[in-house]
């Protein structure tokens, strides 16, 4: 990987393999990110707003520098992880085309609270109203953080600011039932934030149950909330999804929680790349019907 800092953008070299933003941000991981005209993507992390896009070999991150590249991006985008690694240890008889069919997926080191939150959200719920909630939570209880490309953005409001609204107000997001799970979740985060932020120094096994203790979080959401931002790679979120592609692909089948435990012990500490690969896959329509 070779990055050149120019005026509010960086540019990456060498990578363009490994880095594919359609992949990346339509993978199920992230509801903060969305495509522009020009096929760019732009999105919201850590209160910065940065657009995404690839060219050729180039992958080319807008506004910002190279103090936030350093700080911010080479952490959330996982950029010193070998994935050509990953992918050819997984790439046995079963996967090697689902591999080659996802290339450029990368896992997001995302914030704790906000997944926590976006994957309650995300509970029977589609792609697009999960972002129109979220949308409308920031819009009306984060802050203001500028404009760009002619649209505003707000960040994701903190764990105190939630608390401090009725289930009545969190409907009035568009939440439905799952307002008491996100009141649940403010609460218990308010009262104790090392709580959440230190669940990614206990033990895979141990984070889960922990997390489960939420109002609202399964094995499912559980799964992606560790995933997806306490970098617990051995997890494997299990949907109607995975549990399709398992059945074809592995000849596995059960319940979700019997799905996991038995892909665990196939993938090991790649669980979680490989269910990136299988659920970008499954939910690109390329199952069998």
């Amino acid at each position: 990987m070779k990055v050149s800092f120019y005026k509010n953008k960086v540019e990456i070299r060498e990578l363009s393999e490994e880095f594919e933003p359609k992949h990346i941000f339509e993978c199920g991981q992230c509801f903060r990110w969305n495509r522009e005209e020009d096929g760019s993507y732009t999105g919201v992390v850590q209160n910065k707003v940065l657009n995404v896009k690839k060219s050729g070999d180039l992958i080319i991150l807008n506004n910002t520098n190279k103090k936030d590249f350093e700080s911010i991006w080479i952490d959330y985008f996982d950029l010193n992880r070998n994935y050509s690694k990953i992918k050819t240890r997984l790439s046995d008889s079963n996967l090697k085309n689902i591999v080659e069919f996802g290339k450029g997926i990368r896992i997001l080191n995302q914030d704790e609270w906000e997944t926590l939150v976006s994957f309650i959200i995300s509970a029977n719920n589609r792609i697009l109203m999960i972002k129109r909630v979220i949308y409308n939570l920031s819009k009306n209880h984060g802050h203001f953080i500028g404009h760009y490309r002619g649209k505003e953005y707000y960040s994701f409001p903190t764990a105190d600011k939630i608390n401090q609204l009725s289930e009545k107000d969190l409907r009035l997001m568009k939440t439905g039932f799952r307002a008491k799970y996100i009141k649940d979740a403010a609460e218990r985060v308010s009262k104790d934030k090392e709580w959440l932020y230190n669940l990614k120094d206990m033990s895979y096994d141990q984070a889960l149950e922990e997390i489960k203790k939420i109002k609202g979080v399964g094995d499912k959401v559980g799964n992606c909330i560790l995933l997806f931002s306490m970098k617990k790679h051995e997890a494997f979120p299990v949907d109607i999804w995975m549990k399709r592609i398992m059945e074809q692909v592995y000849n596995i089948n059960g319940k979700p929680e019997e799905i996991r435990k038995k892909s665990e012990t196939i993938f090991g500490q790649y669980s979680g790349f490989a269910q990136q690969y299988l659920f970008y896959y499954a939910s690109q329509g390329k199952l069998k019907e």
